[in-house]
């Protein structure tokens, strides 16, 4: 089912292409100063996807798509389509750790994080975001994680029989609680880089992705985790 997941993207990137689509671009991106300087959508997307660049620089684009994609009019999905694209390497992150986590079969997945993104974006409070790139990406997946455990303790509290006894016999604990205990430790011993470490180390995906989620550029997140990293090991050090 990952082919379907890609074939979703290229989808949308031959939507951008179209003639129909670049006349929308047209119409709100020369009154953006911002957007003014791109000719195209893809020009837009490559500043966004390109490892170096000025991180508040590529907000202020984001800024402007979200927006352009919150207003009324036939620009609004030419914006959320762009948005969209721009945030794919981040969704494509989560969307790999979802499957990991069991929170569905992939369709259901795809399905869902295109779903959530799509309503983050609509209804993203620009007055109150720093980095909406991060924020829209980090709102997603916990949502998506809070909603499985809400599942899971409805069905627990439908059966008969008590899913905490049944873990405590086997030995069993929940990943995602246990994701959640390992990322508070962390943090106690290295303070606000925490998550950079866990979700290289222990969600598995590059520090690009991290760049990306976190409106990072690839430079300083590899000097950020680098520091982490060292900081973690001496304080595991203290312990031994």
């Amino acid at each position: 089912m990952s082919s379907a997941w890609h074939e979703i993207r290229d989808q949308l990137m031959r939507s951008t292409s179209t003639f129909s689509f670049q006349r929308r671009f047209d119409a709100f991106r020369c009154s953006d100063t911002t957007l003014s300087k791109f000719r195209d959508p893809a020009a837009v997307l490559d500043a966004l996807h390109r490892e170096t660049g000025c991180a508040d620089q590529k907000n202020l684009i984001l800024a402007q798509l979200v927006g352009r994609a919150q207003a009324d009019g036939e620009c609004s999905d030419c914006a959320l389509t762009m948005m969209l694209l721009a945030l794919w390497p981040g969704l494509d992150a989560i969307r790999r750790r979802s499957l990991s986590r069991r929170l569905g079969a992939p369709d259901e997945v795809a399905s869902d994080l295109l779903a959530r993104t799509t309503e983050a974006i609509r209804s993203l409070d620009l007055r109150r975001v720093n980095r909406i790139a991060a924020t829209i990406l980090r709102n997603v997946e916990r949502d998506m994680i809070r909603d499985r455990q809400r599942e899971a303790a409805r069905q627990s509290v439908a059966s008969d029989v008590d899913p905490d006894e049944v873990a405590q016999e086997h030995g069993m604990l929940d990943p995602l609680l246990g994701r959640v205990q390992v990322q508070r430790e962390v943090r106690r011993l290295i303070g606000s880089d925490a998550t950079l470490v866990v979700r290289v180390a222990v969600d598995g995906f590059s520090q690009t992705e991290v760049a990306i989620e976190l409106g990072l550029s690839e430079a300083a997140t590899r000097k950020r985790y680098q520091r982490a990293t060292d900081k973690l090991r001496n304080a595991l050090r203290e312990f031994a």
